[in-house]
C-alpha cells in the first residue's frame, strides 16, 4: 500500500507535509477556530471536541491524516474518518493557493487505496469557494445541516411528562451500554450513515475530557424493572458547555416511545441544566435526514448557520 502522505500532490512549493500526532491538537484547534471565525463569525469548535475524536479507536492520525506547514506554521490540514468522511481545512491565510483542491484529491485517493467507494464532507454554505470546489470534481449536495440556538432571554419550554416515564442524570457503570444503544439505534436510522461502535461513541461522550454525569440524561420509562428498578432507558441527551453556551450533542428517542414529547422534555432538561452551570445560550445542529427541524424552531430556537453535506463517488 502506498504510504498515505505520498497520495498528496500538486502542493505549492516551501511547504512541508506529515501525519499529525497528537501534539498538533492545539495548532488544529487554532486553524478551525481562525476558519470558522472567518465564514461563521463565531468559532463553534472547542479543543476537547477534537481530543475525544482522536480517542476513537477507528481513528488512527498516523494512517487517517495529514498537515501541511509553512515553517512550524500549520496552514492546512486534512483527515479521512472510516473511508468514507473527509475533513479538510485551509487557514484563511492560505486560501487561493490550491491547497484545497491538492486535499480534496488526496482525500478521494486515500479513500479509493482503503477500499472506501464514497468519501464526503460537510461544509458551511457560507463558504462559496469550498461549494465550487467540490462541485468543480464532481461532488453532489447530499443532505442539509442546521446549527441553532435557544437566545439567553428566551424562556425554556418544559412540556409535562408523558405518565409512565421519568428523566434522570447518567449512572457511571450501569447506563453505559444502554444509552448508547438508544443513540445508535435512532441514528442508524439515517439514511448514508454508518454504524457505530460502542468505544466510538463512548470516547466522544462518557472519555470527553471533562465530561460528568449530569451532561448525560436519560428518559426511562418507570413502569419497566428493568436496570436495577431504575427503569429502561429509552431516550438519551448529551450535552456540553462551550464558552458561555450549552451544546446538545446528541439526542435520541427509541422508536417505540416516539410521539410522546419525550424529545422535547429531554431538550428542556438540556437547556435547564446547561444554564444552572453558567450557560446563556443553548445550541444544537440537526440535518435534513432527521425531519426534526421544526420541532427545534417550535421549541423557540432560530438557524444560526447552515451546512451541506458534499460527496462523490470514488
Amino acid at each position: 500500500m502506498t504510504a498515505h502522505t505520498d497520495l498528496l500532490h500538486d502542493l505549492p512549493a516551501h511547504v512541508s507535509i506529515r501525519a499529525l500526532v497528537r501534539t498538533d491538537l492545539p495548532a488544529v484547534h487554532e486553524l478551525l477556530v481562525a476558519y470558522e471565525r472567518r465564514v461563521l463569525g463565531e468559532a463553534l469548535i472547542d479543543l476537547e471536541d477534537l481530543e475525544a475524536d482522536w480517542e476513537r479507536p477507528s481513528y488512527l492520525a498516523a494512517r487517517d491524516s495529514v498537515g501541511i506547514w509553512e515553517g512550524d506554521a500549520l496552514v492546512a490540514f486534512g483527515e479521512v474518518y472510516r473511508a468514507r468522511r473527509a475533513e479538510i481545512c485551509i487557514h484563511p491565510e492560505a486560501w487561493g493557493r490550491g491547497i484545497g483542491a491538492a486535499l480534496a484529491d488526496w482525500s478521494v485517493r486515500l479513500v479509493r487505496e482503503q477500499d472506501g467507494d464514497r468519501v464526503g464532507q460537510s461544509v458551511p454554505d457560507a463558504d462559496g469557494a469550498a461549494a465550487s470546489l467540490f462541485r468543480s470534481r464532481g461532488y453532489e449536495p447530499m443532505w442539509t445541516s442546521w446549527v441553532l440556538g435557544l437566545p439567553p432571554e428566551a424562556a425554556i419550554v418544559d412540556p409535562p411528562l408523558p405518565r409512565g416515564y421519568a428523566i434522570r442524570r447518567y449512572r457511571p457503570g450501569h447506563d453505559d451500554r444502554a444509552a448508547y444503544q438508544v443513540v445508535e439505534d435512532a441514528f442508524g436510522e439515517w439514511p448514508d450513515r454508518d454504524p457505530s461502535s460502542y468505544d466510538d461513541w463512548a470516547a466522544g461522550v462518557l472519555g470527553r475530557p471533562g465530561f460528568e454525569p449530569w451532561q448525560l440524561l436519560l428518559a426511562v420509562s418507570a413502569d419497566s424493572a428493568a436496570q436495577d428498578g431504575a427503569g429502561l432507558v429509552v431516550g438519551a441527551c448529551h450535552l456540553v458547555i462551550s464558552g458561555d453556551g450549552c451544546w446538545v450533542n446528541q439526542l435520541a428517542v427509541a422508536g417505540g416511545h416516539r410521539g410522546r414529547g419525550l424529545g422535547r422534555s429531554l431538550l428542556a432538561a438540556a437547556f435547564a441544566a446547561g444554564r444552572a452551570h453558567g450557560a446563556l445560550r443553548a445550541e444544537l445542529s440537526t440535518d435534513s435526514r432527521t425531519g426534526a427541524l421544526g420541532l427545534y424552531e417550535h421549541l423557540g430556537m432560530a438557524v444560526t448557520s447552515a451546512f451541506t453535506h458534499w460527496a462523490r463517488e470514488v
